[in-house]
């Protein structure tokens, strides 16, 4: 009903937002990345999600309409309400979030304060193949023409381990250490497969 709110910055914290449009003071509420994204100026837009229940009418604010996309699917799998939504984008920055869901970091996704191993399973699980599509992410490869890890992934191959599974681990390693040399990249992903 309400796509985007456009008006003053009237009051800004952490976790929500004041926006004078016209006269109607709007409250929304943000995540901790979206309000790193607040300019301290006085014009603001901010696109919005309006949840209506019995009890009240909430509006969340973003700052792109990615994370406002995110948040949408992140909702739409059942244990996830709206407030465990703003904490995930919170703790994580929204790409963390795809990237996590995209390669089954389910470490990643527990790590987030109120999410148990099974909400994470869960988020992975439902949403994955959205976020593939969507966001067109290589599911084989997250981070691209990186040739340090195309040289790992060979030498793991080389060294008798399956192609699908030392992928994953090497994905994880360069997501987390994205500067890593070949043999760093190696050595982890031994310890890990």
């Amino acid at each position: 009903m309400i796509t985007h709110i456009q008006g003053k910055l009237v009051e800004k914290s952490p976790t929500d937002v004041v926006i004078d449009c016209n006269g109607v003071g709007y409250f929304l509420n943000i995540s901790l990345h979206t309000y790193s994204q607040i300019p301290d100026q006085e014009a603001i837009k901010l696109y919005t999600h309006l949840q209506i229940r019995e009890d009240a009418h909430t509006l969340y604010g973003f700052a792109s309409l990615a994370e406002r996309e995110l948040f949408r699917l992140l909702i739409s799998v059942s244990g996830i309400g709206a407030n465990t939504a703003r904490t995930m984008l919170s703790s994580l920055t929204p790409k963390q979030i795809r990237e996590g869901i995209a390669i089954e970091d389910v470490a990643l996704i527990k790590s987030i304060k109120g999410i148990g191993i099974k909400t994470a399973q869960r988020v992975i699980i439902d949403l994955k193949d959205k976020i593939l599509k969507i966001y067109d992410i290589d599911e084989v490869s997250v981070t691209k023409n990186n040739t340090s890890k195309d040289v790992a992934l060979s030498a793991l191959e080389v060294l008798g381990f399956v192609k699908k599974q030392a992928e994953k681990v090497v994905d994880k390693i360069v997501m987390t250490q994205p500067d890593a040399n070949v043999e760093t990249i190696i050595k982890l992903a031994l310890k890990n497969l």
